[in-house]
């Protein structure tokens, strides 16, 4: 089983996941939630976000879990904020948590 299949099913209580989808014109999606598999599937019948419906997802390319929807939160605002390229390779090493890590690191990093 994979890291995205083990993370894909339903979270224990107060657990959020950041997941990242890539879709149909290649482009990454980032989102959050606690049923990555739930909100995957609503994302394909065309239910999700508005880019996903325009650019439906073709996989579930990362997933990443957090102790609560706060700490989700400003993952996802920091991962949006970064490059595509820079996306790419975060998705190519499979895990965030060295990138997280050196994000908490920095001294003006909001955490």
């Amino acid at each position: 089983m994979s890291k995205t299949e083990a993370n894909s099913s339903p979270a224990p209580a107060g657990c959020w996941y950041l997941y990242m989808l890539e879709c149909r014109d290649g482009a990454l999606y980032t989102g959050i939630s606690t049923d990555v598999a739930r909100r995957y599937a609503a994302h394909c019948a065309g239910k999700g976000a508005r880019y996903t419906r325009l650019n439906p997802p073709q996989r579930i390319a990362l997933v990443h879990p957090f102790a609560d929807k706060s700490q989700a939160l400003k993952a996802e605002h920091a991962l949006k904020r970064l490059s595509a390229a820079t996306k790419r390779q975060l998705v190519a090493g499979g895990d965030l948590s060295d990138w997280l890590a050196a994000r908490a690191a920095e001294p003006d990093s909001t955490q």
